[in-house]
């Protein structure tokens, strides 16, 4: 049939991978370092990867493609919604943008015998500029929306409070975006059952606590949440 579909210019795709992560089919995916549309039946044609692309090589076109094919697209999302800890998956991407779960330590705190402190990281990417609005991870989870300098000051960021929880850093004053958005899009779209802000005292970090409150609130539900403050040496302000 000859339908609407995109298509991505070799020459100008730059591998950044922002369109793979973008495209919530799992059309697209990274092929020597290249993004390619691998399946066509998957592509809706909405174009949801044209706004993530920086170089602009993506564009639609009308031309001859199977027909956009749903069932296989939601057989392939639940393939994907494999339980944690089960192994890695992966939801398309290069890896520096690629969604991916694993497996972590248990949520209770470390034994003071075992040692070396444990990650408590669960998921990847952590960057809110290159998370997916929508992941396995999201599902039924605990967000922790943290300043990327907060694990720099707080020696135990990852047991007091990234445990049980799936995290997502930025810095508002750095990525110069604001984050509000695609905050609230993650909160609307996934079973997300509350919110803790970790910021720092300086003050370009209001930012980030502004772009989560306003994103609970245009996500429209009622979830507990949560700010805590750090000061540039390492201790819990408020």
């Amino acid at each position: 049939m000859i339908r609407q579909i995109i298509h991505i210019d070799q020459e100008k795709c730059n591998g950044c991978g922002l369109c793979a992560t973008a495209c919530h089919e799992g059309a697209i995916e990274m092929v020597n370092g290249k993004a390619k549309l691998v399946r066509e039946h998957f592509c809706d044609g909405l174009g949801d990867c044209l706004p993530g692309c920086p170089t602009g090589a993506i564009t639609f076109e009308q031309r001859e493609a199977p027909a956009y094919d749903e069932a296989a697209v939601l057989q392939a999302k639940a393939a994907a919604a494999q339980p944690a800890g089960a192994q890695p998956h992966s939801l398309g991407g290069c890896p520096g943008v690629r969604a991916a779960q694993f497996q972590t330590a248990p949520a209770e705190p470390a034994p003071a015998a075992a040692g070396k402190p444990v990650s408590r990281l669960g998921q990847w990417p952590v960057q809110i500029k290159l998370a997916p609005v929508q992941a396995p991870f999201f599902q039924g989870a605990r967000l922790l929306v943290a300043a990327d300098c907060a694990a720099y000051a707080y020696a135990a960021f990852h047991e007091d409070f990234m445990r049980g929880k799936v995290t997502l850093i930025g810095c508002p004053k750095l990525d110069g975006v604001d984050y509000a958005e695609k905050l609230a899009d993650i909160l609307r779209l996934n079973e997300i059952q509350s919110v803790t802000i970790v910021r720092m005292e300086v003050p370009c970090c209001c930012g980030l606590q502004s772009a989560v409150q306003r994103a609970l609130q245009a996500s429209g539900k009622f979830l507990p949440w949560q700010v805590v403050t750090l000061t540039r040496d390492g201790r819990i302000l408020a």
